[in-house]
């Protein structure tokens, strides 16, 4: 999996479009399943409403796209009967956060793309290890309870160094180490807020389709968060195309 998506992000245009696409329906359609479980034609009819919403508003001006992304969050009021909110908001998260990604492999370039695959990489695995070997006091036991604070700052280490090495080879410097660590507390919080809804609707995993490591959005929780974050902050902080 990691290798197919490193060549998508290597290729970028229609072959990273096709893969961000369909990864952010099978993405709704995991969380569809988990708010709606006794109608599983809900999560089909979902899935396809985030699908043909993304796919033409990749292929839109960015106007026009905004409304599409937020379109089946809409509809989703007439298909799911309950948790409406909480699943009209992360779906609009998971459009909006693929659009994200879509926009940043076009427009900023391969080097950009890869440096936040980077920074949320790193973010998990230091928090992973940390919490392991450090512990410590817990970061949310109620939501995510092996979640520590020594995990948690960590995290935002490995992507100040991320940030450190990826403006070192580059024209933007040392500020980017400050712009990985903010996109490392972007991925964070998207990474509670899908433990969050699991706790909600009392499931482990969002789905088995990788089988050992959970469902889509097990795997790409982070990635939401920190592309999100990317779309809407990136403009703030003066991004320019300078690692492409």
């Amino acid at each position: 999996m990691v290798a197919v998506g490193a060549l998508l992000i290597w290729a970028g245009g229609l072959w990273f479009h096709i893969g961000a696409i369909l990864v952010a329906a099978g993405m709704v359609w995991e969380l569809a399943r988990m708010v709606v479980p006794a109608k599983p034609e809900v999560a089909w009819q979902m899935a396809g409403a985030g699908l043909l919403a993304l796919t033409i508003a990749t292929y839109v001006p960015p106007y026009v796209a905004l409304p599409l992304l937020l379109a089946p969050s809409m509809v989703s009021l007439s298909l799911v009967p309950s948790k409406r909110t909480m699943f009209m908001s992360y779906c609009a998260v998971i459009l909006i956060a693929a659009f994200g990604m879509i926009q940043i492999r076009d427009e900023l370039g391969f080097g950009w793309l890869l440096w936040l695959v980077a920074v949320v990489v790193a973010t998990d695995v230091m928090g992973y290890f940390a919490g392991r070997f450090i512990g410590g006091p817990k970061f949310w036991p109620r939501v995510s309870p092996k979640k520590t604070w020594s995990g948690t700052i960590a995290g935002w280490v490995g992507a100040a160094i991320v940030g450190l090495l990826f403006g070192g080879i580059s024209d933007v410097g040392g500020q980017l180490a400050f712009i990985s660590i903010a996109v490392s507390m972007a991925s964070q919080m998207g990474d509670i807020a899908e433990s969050a809804i699991k706790r909600k609707v009392g499931v482990k995993d969002s789905s088995h389709l990788i089988p050992g490591h959970g469902g889509l959005l097990d795997r790409f929780d982070g990635m939401l968060g920190g592309a999100l974050f990317l779309l809407l902050a990136g403009p703030l902080v003066g991004i320019l195309p300078g690692l492409g």
